[in-house]
């Protein structure tokens, strides 16, 4: 479910296997444009669409398979899931990350609280949608809290070139991949600002410390945080100039004003992630300046004034 760039990805790989996948999309001229030229143009031209792939606007088409794969942005998640049977045999795996701005939920709290009868997981971890499209070597983190059903899930969602780990952590899987999104902005700011390297390599570092902090205050398990989910995707995201949410640090970092218009996850969830952070009393000081740069009441001078200059502490 979603014809993005993501969706679209996962609908390739899994169909080249030559089991049967069906991509959803919102509108019937968009599902008779893919199926016409096979392939997305908008966000995958050179990823051409297996023949066991189709393409369909029809609900139907999506329910009762081994798994629906609900690849929408988080902030509009709800909406999406709600034109869904709420009472199916078939799970949800959530591919998107982030934190609800209306709720301080993660994907699968959101799938959850909608529909609370259906089963959940989150497929996330260290990707973008080109490499898994076209068949590069690429593993994800695969967390459901019901071990039997992870263990289908990883099995039916395994390919040649996508590699799945599973864990019941479902907390720490999708807190690594919101809060490293908050990092890449941190880090691209650094870059972008022309504070080089070692400032960028310091902003990683402390960010992946303050992740920690983080998970530990909201029952999330550190092995799970030091996985693919937390500092592998933590490693690519700062680093590529492919990550949206690090392009964004990089623009910032000049000195461009934050655009609301355009779907940048880590830019609400470090709205969400300092609002939860205040109401737990946790320490996240790069979270709140990165949620001050999107708001547009810092300068990146000024949030590396305040970061520099706090109390003297132990690693």
């Amino acid at each position: 479910m979603g014809a993005g760039a993501f969706g679209t990805a996962l609908a390739i790989a899994l169909a080249k296997t030559g089991q049967p996948v069906t991509l959803w999309c919102r509108t019937s001229e968009q599902a008779r444009n893919l199926d016409k030229v096979r392939c997305n143009s908008a966000y995958l031209p050179d990823a051409v669409f297996p023949d066991s792939l189709k393409v369909a606007q029809d609900l139907s088409a999506i329910m009762g398979g081994k798994a629906l794969l609900i690849a929408v942005p988080l902030q509009h998640m709800r909406a999406a899931i709600s034109i869904l049977p709420q009472k199916t045999e078939t799970p949800w795996v959530a591919c998107c990350k982030g934190i609800e701005l209306s709720t301080g939920l993660g994907p699968t709290g959101v799938l959850n609280d909608a529909s609370p009868n259906v089963t959940t997981a989150i497929l996330t971890g260290p990707s973008f949608a080109a490499d898994i499209a076209i068949g590069r070597p690429t593993a994800l983190t695969l967390a459901c809290k019901d071990a039997t059903s992870g263990a289908r899930l990883q099995a039916a969602l395994t390919t040649p070139t996508l590699r799945l780990y599973r864990t019941t952590d479902t907390v720490g899987a999708e807190l690594g991949g919101a809060l490293k999104n908050v990092m890449a902005i941190a880090c691209g700011a650094v870059i972008g600002a022309g504070l080089g390297d070692s400032a960028r390599a310091a902003t990683m570092t402390r960010g992946f410390a303050e992740m920690q902090r983080i998970g530990r205050a909201l029952g999330a398990r550190t092995d799970t945080l030091a996985g693919l989910s937390g500092l592998g995707d933590l490693a690519l995201t700062c680093t590529s100039d492919l990550s949206r949410n690090y392009r964004l640090g990089v623009s910032l970092g000049r000195g461009d004003a934050f655009d609301p218009k355009i779907t940048v996850e880590g830019a609400a969830t470090a709205q969400a992630m300092s609002k939860i952070a205040r109401q737990k009393e946790i320490d996240t000081p790069i979270t709140n300046i990165v949620a001050r740069l999107v708001e547009g009441s810092t300068t990146v001078k000024d949030a590396i004034d305040s970061l520099m200059t706090r109390p003297l502490k132990e690693e």
